[in-house]
């Protein structure tokens, strides 16, 4: 499963399907893919799908297959968010209105009534899914689905129940045999072979890593921003500081990172949560008009191309890391035929440092990491924002 992962998906990008017109689906997964990124993940909305007991919507901008379909056309892959619990900021957090008349039902626990719909409405995803063929694991572009969602935030308040049921939702989806991996993400007990991953701004920092040798090291939710609520103020998150923790997650054997989010375009009529206001992280590489957000879009196109141009000493070498000065720290990568990759970091968020580093000095701004492709050249650093208006085929000559 590890070999799977890391074979060739370094960067990673969520857009949620449902919260723009089908129409501009095309041109954003173009402008995704221009933006240097490998895969696009959604969420399965199940209020939206199954209005009623038994009864499904798949037309219009709900036609999950046609969504999946056009990802693929472009030549990207697809990682399926199914929850069904979704958060997201969404009404009902996702669930359908009509499951809480369901006689005896407890939501998200070791529940019968709760795991009877779960289970019908995932199995019915999956089945649909598998019907047109779109599972890597059938020559499709899905590579990965998600069963629940940041569950361990509430595991607790169902005492006994909690733990039973996190096996149980684990056991349900690798059970409907997908032939591609199923994750949790922030479940640090997700049973194996599910994947245990990561959500928030700073998971180079703060993850404790997968649980299990045999899985990768995952950032879900790479967060660009933050939903906003009515009369509060939209949250900046600045292109540096996006680099600095995508660059030092791959630099501690990360395998690709999720942009939470990277398009998160408009909540219609009432789907957002309460207080949530329409525009959905507006401040995200594309804005919620699926307009460039520059710097972040530029930045992170920079950042996606000299990662991908270092992808043999990242997937094949061998990694090793020490100190270079009392905040700074380089983490390489060594490949047997001399291909060779260094993350120099300076954690000093007050000035710049000065480091030696294979008989070379480098200056490296406030908090901030310098990428050398071959060990010896610095062509990135995360704090520097210089691609201005430089044409993007400049940008891949500079870095190879």
């Amino acid at each position: 499963m590890k070999t799977f992962w890391l074979k060739d998906k370094l960067d990673y990008v969520i857009m949620s399907k449902f919260q723009v017109s089908m129409q501009m689906w095309s041109s954003l997964i173009a402008k995704v893919k221009e933006g240097g990124v490998d895969v696009i993940q959604t969420y399965v909305f199940w209020n939206l799908h199954e209005p009623q007991p038994g009864q499904y919507d798949f037309s219009g901008r709900y036609d999950l297959v046609k969504f999946i379909k056009e990802i693929q056309a472009q030549g990207l892959y697809a990682c399926l968010r199914i929850g069904p619990f979704i958060e997201s900021e969404w009404t009902y957090g996702g669930f359908p209105f009509w499951l809480h008349d369901v006689s005896g039902i407890v939501y998200r626990t070791d529940n019968e009534p709760f795991k009877f719909y779960m289970q019908n409405f995932t199995r019915k995803i999956v089945n649909l899914m598998k019907s047109e063929g779109l599972y890597a694991s059938q020559g499709g572009p899905i590579i990965l689905s998600q069963i629940e969602n940041e569950y361990q935030n509430v595991e607790a308040a169902f005492h006994e129940k909690g733990p039973i049921y996190v096996k149980w939702a684990a056991k349900m989806g690798v059970e409907l045999e997908t032939g591609v991996p199923w994750v949790m993400c922030k479940q640090t007990d997700a049973p194996d072979p599910v994947i245990n991953t990561c959500n928030g701004m700073r998971c180079g920092e703060t993850f404790g890593g997968p649980n299990s040798p045999n899985k990768p090291s995952m950032w879900t939710e790479n967060w660009t921003s933050f939903y906003q609520v009515y009369g509060g103020e939209p949250y900046i998150r600045s292109a540096e500081d996006i680099a600095f923790h995508v660059a030092l997650f791959i630099a501690k054997k990360g395998s690709y990172i999720n942009y939470y989010m990277y398009h998160g375009g408009t909540n219609f009529g009432r789907t957002a949560s309460a207080y949530v206001i329409a525009s959905y992280y507006d401040q995200a590489p594309l804005d919620e008009y699926g307009l460039l957000r520059q710097p972040k879009w530029g930045h992170l196109k920079e950042l996606h191309i000299v990662i991908k141009n270092c992808s043999t000493p990242l997937l094949q070498g061998v990694q090793s890391n020490f100190s270079i000065g009392p905040l700074q720290q380089a983490y390489v990568y060594e490949e047997g035929m001399g291909a060779c990759v260094a993350f120099l970091v300076n954690n000093d968020s007050t000035k710049n440092a000065t480091v030696q580093f294979q008989n070379n000095s480098f200056e490296l701004l406030p908090k901030s990491i310098g990428i050398l492709p071959d060990c010896q050249n610095m062509v990135f650093n995360t704090a520097k924002v210089c691609y201005g208006f430089i044409p993007y085929y400049e940008l891949e000559t500079k870095n190879n």
